[in-house]
């Protein structure tokens, strides 16, 4: 009986032994299996990562390539998918993927879709979801997205009283169908349009070889431009002139090069925006229009879109905001039509300042296109830089107005002669106040070698040149002005009458004689939106006060008459000749204010300032009083 027992016992011990290591078997394997539909799953989201399913193990065929049709429509958006939990049931499981896409311009759609896998001769592969598309819940099977973008509001640039200086308008983008149109028609649209000759046919062989349809673009007009040539643009077959809407000045020059343009984006724009722009887009392609696109332009609003129907996500735009300026639409105008009625054969400038406040209210530039001198340009001031020049010596005591400065014809630095303008001089005791009026290098070179080699910077960085305002403008590339630390003999001497190597541009010397006008520095300021007001720093009340006493005579009786008896009231200034090359005529200048307005003005070329500058000036200001 014990005997029987004990082998019951030991017949059961056995078989729970064994039922045990089929049960540890059955788990061991199961949780491999487990393990190999995550890594299934898991390989899967990676894919998603690079949109590129090749190597991705499906149940089905051509799923890998069905997934990168149905993507492609929604161009640089990238994404990135998290597997979750697999919950296995025997030889399949089921599961999803947590999809995050980013789309272009940084809108993020964020969904899950749902994943089954399948056990095939020990692999797990992933296979479709039974109804639908597995690239999203809502998307039906075997169609694609896309993603369509609507266009936001643009925000404005808004003069200084808050009016938009360049308000919506109508433009016409012509075009040419290059379908319909042949060498003949292209050459024809070359001609009306006066765009460069070649080029419009160039492009349509291009079309030609490469097959495209895409119309060419060739040159889009304001409605003042197109009415005129719209008879003989839509003579010519294949030419097609689509309408938009864009920011407009009202006139073609208008603030140009300073505003700036907005167009439809290049291929670099859109490439360089990071996924900000697509091609058709409009947006700011020069000047402040595309300095603070990102502000004015806004966000487009987003959304992707079924091929058969049906919205799957979607973002409303966000209008653009508003760029404050300080221009004055009507000073403006006056400094573009001075240089336009001078009729000028070389670049110009004219640049106008608040004295009060510091804030710029025109830069004007001739030509209107290209490169904005006013601002940004480089120039060596000459005899400008005497208020400069002026200040120091009157400063550091070394001269009074009335003091007497001999003029003679030429004077001798280190072997090297400096001479007046046209080799003049004048005779007898000179007080210093005629020799500033009548711009005499030689006295003001006299004087220079008691100056020490900081002192002309340090002068002219107190009425704001060189003063660092160049990033706090508000207008990319612009110039601030740089003196440098002169040295001793030859080249301090030039330097004090604005040569060497002393360069401003047209709104330094703006700032400088807004400065004697009111007294004080002030940054100037075209964008407003910077850190708080600055505070004015002063300058020495006496000699600030020779100056202007100064630069009257120079209109009353100095280089300068012609300004006499402008409207508008007295007229305080200082003219400039600064040679450059020794075939090359000189830059001219006149720099000043009137009243409440300083000002700047350059012409690349001339005889003097005061026999081009000056008069220039007078146009400007008799424009800005309405005569």
């Amino acid at each position: 009986m014990g005997r029987r027992f004990g082998w019951v016992v030991g017949v059961l011990l056995v078989v729970g032994v064994a039922g045990g290591g089929a049960w540890w078997w059955a788990q061991r394997e199961s949780g491999r299996d487990d393990d190999a539909a995550r890594t299934a799953l898991t390989r899967y989201a990676d894919a998603w990562r690079g949109k590129d399913l090749g190597r991705v193990g499906f149940a089905e065929s051509g799923v890998a390539a069905g997934f990168t049709a149905a993507v492609k429509g929604l161009g640089s958006a990238t994404v990135v998918a998290e597997p979750g939990d697999v919950r296995r049931d025997g030889e399949s499981a089921t599961s999803s993927l947590a999809v995050t896409w980013t789309l272009p311009g940084g809108a993020v759609w964020r969904y899950s879709t749902p994943v089954r896998l399948v056990e095939r001769d020990g692999r797990w592969l992933v296979s479709g979801p039974g109804e639908g598309s597995p690239w999203h819940p809502q998307l039906p099977a075997g169609q694609t997205m896309a993603l369509e973008r609507t266009a936001p509001a643009r925000g404005d640039l808004l003069d200084r009283d808050g009016k938009a200086l360049m308000p919506q308008g109508t433009v016409y983008q012509v075009q040419l169908d290059p379908v319909r149109a042949d060498a003949a028609d292209a050459a024809a649209v070359e001609k009306v349009t006066g765009v460069t000759a070649g080029s419009v046919v160039k492009a349509l062989a291009e079309r030609r070889r490469t097959g495209s349809q895409a119309p060419i673009a060739v040159i889009t007009y304001r409605e003042s431009d197109y009415a005129p040539r719209k008879a003989r643009l839509t003579a010519i077959t294949g030419v097609i002139a689509p309408t938009a809407t864009q920011p407009l000045g009202p006139t073609r020059t208008f603030g140009q090069p300073l505003l700036g343009t907005v167009g439809e984006v290049t291929a670099e724009i859109v490439q360089k925006s990071g996924g900000r722009y697509a091609a058709g887009d409009r947006a700011g392609r020069s000047g402040l229009q595309a300095q603070y696109d990102t502000t004015l332009a806004g966000t487009p609003g987003l959304a992707v879109t079924a091929s058969g129907g049906g919205t799957l996500f979607s973002t409303e735009p966000t209008p653009g905001k508003d760029v404050s300026t300080t221009l004055s639409p009507r000073v403006q105008a006056a400094a573009e039509k001075a240089l336009a009625d001078a009729s000028l054969t070389v670049p110009g400038a004219i640049v106008a300042v608040d004295v009060a406040t510091g804030e710029v209210l025109a830069a004007a530039n001739s030509p209107s296109s290209g490169f904005d001198r006013a601002i940004s340009g480089k120039y060596p001031p000459g005899s400008t830089f005497k208020i400069a020049s002026t200040y120091a010596y009157l400063t550091k005591g070394l001269t009074t107005p009335s003091s007497t400065v001999p003029c003679p014809k030429k004077v001798t630095v280190d072997g090297r002669s400096f001479r007046n303008y046209a080799g003049e001089s004048i005779p007898g005791s000179v007080p210093f106040s005629q020799d500033f009026a009548h711009s005499c290098n030689t006295a003001f070179i006299s004087l220079s070698q008691k100056l020490g080699t900081t002192d002309l910077t340090t002068a002219a960085k107190a009425l704001g040149i060189g003063a660092g305002w160049a990033d706090s403008v508000g207008v990319s590339g612009a110039f601030d002005g740089s003196i440098p630390e002169t040295r001793k003999g030859t080249d301090q001497a030039a330097a004090v009458i604005g040569q060497a190597r002393t360069e401003v541009s047209p709104l330094a010397l703006a700032t400088m004689s807004a400065s004697i006008g009111r007294g004080t520095y002030l940054p100037p300021v075209l964008v407003r939106g910077g850190s708080g007001t600055p505070r004015p720093a002063p300058l020495d009340g006496q000699a600030v006060a020779q100056i202007r006493s100064m630069m009257s005579e120079v209109v009353t009786s100095g280089t300068a008459t012609v300004l006499r008896g402008t409207p508008g009231g007295t007229v305080r200034g200082k003219t400039g000749t600064a040679d450059h090359g020794v075939d090359e005529k000189p830059y001219v200048w006149f720099t000043g204010y009137q009243g409440g307005v300083a000002f700047a003005v350059l012409v690349e070329q001339g005889a003097s300032g005061g026999k081009v500058a000056a008069p220039l000036t007078k146009r400007f200001l008799t424009a800005l009083a309405g005569r």
